[in-house]
Formats: structure tokens, sequence, C-alpha cells
């Protein structure tokens, strides 16, 4: 029976959204223990029961416009650091936070620890495709600069995560680029594929355009993490206006919903598919334990999803795998 770290107190709708989703959960899991950490009360008060549910009362919130590195030091009694001291502790297999992303990156990689041979941790999310499938990126935002070896790990990485949790084998791995040539990229960009290009523990299929993800051109995505945030934003943006722009065409005449009728079953199957609620959160990859980032405006849904996500990545022993794969 794995348990999973809450911080209860992390993101916009804190803390309804994240008990709310941890109700959700547990009537999904009962195989899944709760540690939730924060506000005891509030906490009672939207549980639905408190079955699988310890509370850990915590007196202190990180709050998104506290400097990362002071806020670990000074607010130590905070949900975000005690939940994640679980897992260093090994009283939880995994922790969960939608709170401030800077200060839950710093405290994952400092108090959990790096893996060896990792020099930097990087954050992968699972982001849509028009076939459904799906692909992993990272980084997404963990690192502002990265070197070459850098982005060879997170092809490590996203490579036994991608086959790991999601099941896929011989996962694709694709690096970001501006062209799908050999030669096309910054001189980061060469120097990493040419390290990725002896790699035999993974499937790399050289450069790939951005053009190209979407359409399921690879399954894992390596891009340096201020390229790979810039991404993700636009992806979020661009289904919000895709979707946005096909309400518009079917709605904005007297009579257009009687066309929207026919095609309403895949519209909805379209919308689930571009949702980012629906593929959880975003591990860290490459520390010595699971610590998942929620989205900061993360709903139930999003917070079920992340659950499920966390509990995938400690079934699959994400973590260990990598350690292995490294080795090798």
């Amino acid at each position: 029976m794995s348990t999973l770290a809450i911080d209860a107190m992390g993101g916009d709708f804190a803390p309804e959204s994240i008990i709310q989703g941890v109700n959700l959960a547990k009537s999904e899991f009962p195989d899944l223990d709760f540690q939730i950490f924060g506000d005891a009360e509030k906490i009672k008060s939207l549980l639905t029961d408190e079955k699988n549910v310890t509370i850990v009362p915590t007196t202190e919130v990180i709050d998104f416009h506290d400097d990362p590195v002071k806020s670990i030091k000074k607010k130590k009694d905070s949900s975000m650091i005690r939940a994640i001291q679980a897992v260093k502790t090994g009283e939880a297999d995994a922790v969960l936070s939608a709170g401030s992303t800077g200060a839950f990156l710093t405290a994952g990689v400092l108090l959990v620890g790096r893996l060896k041979k990792i020099e930097r941790p990087g954050l992968l999310s699972t982001l849509p495709t028009t076939d459904g499938r799906g692909f992993d990126m990272l980084d997404l935002g963990a690192n502002a600069e990265n070197k070459a070896e850098h982005l060879r790990d997170f092809a490590i990485m996203g490579s036994f995560y991608a086959s790991h949790v999601r099941g896929i084998d011989k996962p694709r791995v694709g690096l970001l680029s501006n062209g799908s040539e050999e030669s096309k990229g910054n001189p980061t960009t060469k120097a990493a594929h040419a390290l990725l290009s002896e790699l035999t523990d993974i499937n790399f299929i050289g450069n790939i355009e951005a053009r190209d993800i979407p359409l399921g051109g690879c399954d894992v995505a390596v891009a340096d993490g201020f390229t790979g945030n810039v991404v993700l934003k636009q992806y979020e943006g661009m289904g919000k206006l895709f979707m946005g722009k096909l309400k518009g065409l079917f709605l904005g005449s007297p009579l257009g919903w009687l066309s929207a009728l026919p095609a309403a079953p895949g519209l909805l199957k379209m919308k689930k598919q571009m949702d980012y609620k629906e593929y959880g959160g975003a591990p860290l990859l490459g520390i010595n334990g699971v610590v998942i980032k929620a989205h900061g405006s993360s709903d139930a849904k999003a917070v079920f999803h992340a659950i499920r996500q966390a509990k995938a990545c400690v079934e699959g022993q994400v973590a260990q795998s990598i350690k292995e794969g490294l080795k090798r």
C-alpha cells in the first residue's frame, strides 16, 4: 500500500480543490493512503471521510511571492516543506503540491536529493497529440539554461518515464530543434545530438520540429528548460484558442447550435484530449523520490489525475529505473 503526502494549502484554490481531488481519489484508489498537511480544521471539514487519511497540522504556508530558498529555511512548518520531508524520511512514497513552483522544486532537490550522475533534475509533463496518444516533454522550467549533458540526461529520464509509467514500448525520443537535419540547431543542441546518437538504451530518432510534436512525431520531446516552458505555455494557450474558435463557430449564430449537435460527441472527445487537467501533474525527474508538481490553478479533476500519476510513478518505480539506467 502506497502513501502519498499532500500539500493541502498550496495552489490558487487550496485547500478546497486539493481536498476535493483527494475525495475523488479515495473512492478510485482504496489501496492508497494519504498524509494531508495543512490547516487541520479546514481539511476535516472538506473530507468526505477520514478513511486511509492522516491529517498532519501545520502552521505556515509558502506563498507564490515568497523567495524559494528563504522560505525553505524560514517556513519549516509549512504544509509544503513538511510534506516533502515525509518523502525524505520514508514516511511517504510520493509528494504532491500545487503551490509555488520555485519553492517546491528547490525543496525537492535540496531535501529529497539528486540521483548520482544527474547534475540537473528536469520537470516533465505529458501533453496531448492529435492521435490521443500524448507525448512527454522535459525540461519544462526547472532550469533556465542547460548544457548538452543535461539534455542527454533528460532524454534518458524521459524515456524511462514513458516506458515504466505510460507503458510505451521503445518510446521515440526527439530533440527539439529548428530543423530535423542533424546540422540544425544551436551549439548546445548540436552537441546534445552527438551525445544522444551514442546512446543504445534509448530510441533516439534525431531532431524534431515543434510543428511535428502535436501530430505524434515522438513520444518524448527533449528541450532546455526555457524553451520547454515556452512550448508548454503556448500549448495551453493554443488549446484554449482552438476550443474558443469552435465554440464561436457553432454558437455564434441563432441556428449554429443545430449544426453543433451532430458533432457534439466528437467535440467533447477532442476537448478531453486537449485538456491538460486530464494528464495529471509534472514529476520532477532526477531525484531520489517521487515529487509531483500540480498546476497552480488545478481544480478537483486535475488534482485527482495528479494523484493517479503519483501512484503510477511509485508503482512503476521510476526513480529506481532511472538510477539503474544511468548505471548502464
